[in-house]
């Protein structure tokens, strides 16, 4: 008998239009009760199609793969488009979630991205393929996606700036 067993990694699934999820964070909570102890988890997802759209969820459920799907459903809801510069970001920016600050700087090509675990997944499904980033203040998960996220959407381009202050560039 073959057990199948719960996979945490990048997935591409057929009906998301190309979208692929990562499950960077199972939390487990539990509530005591007269007969003992129950359990509910929480699943924190990253999704993007690596080519400038990505989208952060979090869902709460009673079994784990329950709480996967909403977080997926929610990531979906949340989806924003991130202005690249080729396969690295156009200048740094810095972002902010609650006590946690991440600096994103941009890289020559074949540094690759340099960043901590959990920050890791947003970047690559992002479609970003050089970068150096940099974490202040706390390193909780959820927290540190958030500001990653924050700082991806402070992203402008040249052309983008230009139009705003009203300058022609050549």
């Amino acid at each position: 008998m073959v057990q199948e067993r719960f996979k945490r990694g990048p997935e591409i699934a057929e009906d998301n239009g190309g979208l692929e999820d990562n499950v960077v964070q199972i939390y487990r909570c539990s509530k005591v009760v007269k007969g003992g102890r129950r359990f509910s988890f929480a699943a924190l997802v990253v999704i993007g199609d690596r080519g400038g759209n990505v989208g952060l969820g979090y869902g709460k459920a009673n079994e784990v793969p329950d709480a996967v799907t909403k977080g997926i459903s929610d990531a979906k809801k949340s989806m924003v488009s991130v202005n690249l510069d080729g396969g690295t970001i156009p200048h740094q920016v810095i972002g902010h979630s609650g006590a946690s600050r991440v600096v994103l700087v941009p890289a020559s090509e074949g540094t690759g991205i340099i960043a901590g675990k959990k920050l890791r997944p947003l970047l690559e499904l992002a479609g970003i393929h050089n970068v150096l980033t940099k974490a202040y203040g706390s390193t909780s998960p959820k927290n540190l996606l958030k500001a990653g996220l924050d700082a991806l959407l402070q992203l402008r381009t040249a052309q983008q700036i230009g139009a705003l202050r009203g300058v022609d560039l050549k």
